[in-house]
């Protein structure tokens, strides 16, 4: 009998185990059970067939004293012979209602006897120590449900739990590792066993390093390793594990390698490589050129680097995509605003006040289809307009009759765009 060998262990046989709870429960919850000789005495199938109707009329209405008191009477006659799962199960319901798990323990163990391979009534009884606050004897219930049902993941993730409680763990790392053998994507037994090793002293880049090394061609173990590494600011280790992942174009889905080179440009950015993580997004822009954030990405690493050419470029590519959207406009805006304050002296020069003053432009454009980033922006160009903004007096003072001017020095070389001449100004 499969739960004799652990309880009989460490209570001296069910008959002790019987003889302490009699002592200790109040005599309206006591339970008594027939020796074993006694139990297959002829049974009355009439008086059975009532008293079990009554059991459950008073189940039904939650009257768990006339429960507990019909369900000893049925056992007492023999009458759970046939029916163990629907007595014991129910039994032990009616005194957990009542808040006495003490009871509800003795009848499942006694049920157990009866059932011992019955899984029901193991959960029952694991929750009456849960209740009890017994982990150890918790822990006993989930090996021996786990006897018969190897691979029951969530009685596995029941007793990871109590071994954490408890402090065992070496053991609930073990039990983790099942976990995640019958469920690799479990993000929350990846996280509880990145705590057990930590409490273990252990490092837990261990744990995804192996995982990954013993599935070389799993895509996902790749990128939580290199989300580990990065975690960890093993950076170097983490890009060559993404640009490894990236070149196996025959086993990664299109869905896979997007992922792959986002995480391997946030890598590039995390080390302080810019132009390679710009180039990381260009190749996932090759597998989706309608995704014009992504020519963003592209945009906002070339201003930081500073390539304000190619961010230009790549910011016309996201309006065309997206003409109608504020966004790229507010970026065009941006390219040109960061670029007149990297080039510009102390005092901005005629140069930077024409490309800040095709900043403004666009700002405002972006800002009309409702796109709010760069507000402050607009606000500080207006009220420092005479400063940083071309302006009537810049024009006049210019004493060129063109209807509109591009900056002509070596910082701007790349700008192609004119500003047109205000129509408000007189000659």
């Amino acid at each position: 009998m499969r739960i004799s060998s652990r309880y009989f262990l460490r209570n001296v046989g069910f008959g002790l185990i019987i003889l302490i709870a009699a002592a200790c429960l109040p005599p309206d919850t006591e339970e008594e059970f027939p020796d074993d000789d006694e139990w297959y005495v002829e049974k009355d199938d009439e008086r059975c067939d009532q008293l079990l109707s009554s059991a459950a009329e008073y189940y039904k209405n939650k009257d768990w004293k006339s429960t507990i008191r019909v369900y000893r009477m049925l056992t007492n006659d023999g009458c759970d012979r046939g029916n163990e799962e629907q007595v014991y199960q129910f039994w032990a319901i009616a005194h957990e209602r009542q808040a006495q798990f003490d009871s509800s323990e003795v009848v499942l163990l006694q049920g157990l006897k009866r059932l011992p391979d019955n899984l029901n009534l193991y959960n029952r009884l694991a929750y009456a120590y849960k209740r009890l606050n017994k982990p150890e004897d918790e822990a006993y219930v989930y090996q021996d449900i786990l006897d018969i049902e190897p691979e029951n993941s969530e009685t596995l993730k029941d007793l990871a739990r109590v071994y954490g409680d408890m402090e065992r763990y070496e053991e609930q790392v073990e039990v983790l590792k099942q976990i995640l053998e019958l469920e690799p994507t479990n993000k929350s037994a990846e996280g509880d066993l990145v705590l057990a090793f930590e409490n273990l002293g252990l490092d837990p880049l261990d744990i995804y390093r192996t995982r990954f090394a013993h599935n070389p061609n799993n895509v996902s173990y790749g990128i939580d390793l290199a989300d580990q590494l990065m975690r960890s600011d093993e950076f170097v280790e983490a890009i060559d594990i993404l640009e490894d992942l990236s070149h196996q174009w025959s086993k990664n889905g299109a869905v896979s390698k997007k992922l792959i080179f986002k995480k391997l440009a946030q890598a590039y950015i995390e080390n302080g490589q810019l132009s390679e993580a710009s180039e990381a997004y260009i190749r996932l822009f090759e597998e989706d050129s309608g995704d014009f954030r992504t020519a963003i990405e592209i945009v906002s690493l070339n201003i930081d680097i500073p390539d304000f050419e190619t961010a230009l470029l790549w910011i016309e590519k996201a309006i065309e995509i997206a003409p109608e959207n504020g966004e790229p406009l507010g970026y065009k805006g941006n390219v040109y605003y960061q670029a007149s304050l990297d080039c510009r002296e102390e005092v901005p020069n005629t140069d930077d006040k024409i490309v800040a003053s095709l900043a403004q432009k666009y700002f405002k454009m972006s800002l009309d289809k409702g796109y709010r980033k760069f507000r402050r922006d607009v606000k500080y160009l207006d009220e420092n307009a005479d400063d940083l903004l071309f302006g009537l007096e810049d024009w006049f003072l210019l004493n060129d009759q063109s209807v509109s001017l591009k900056p002509s020095g070596d910082c701007y070389s790349w700008v192609k765009e004119a500003l047109p001449k205000d129509p408000s100004w007189r000659q």
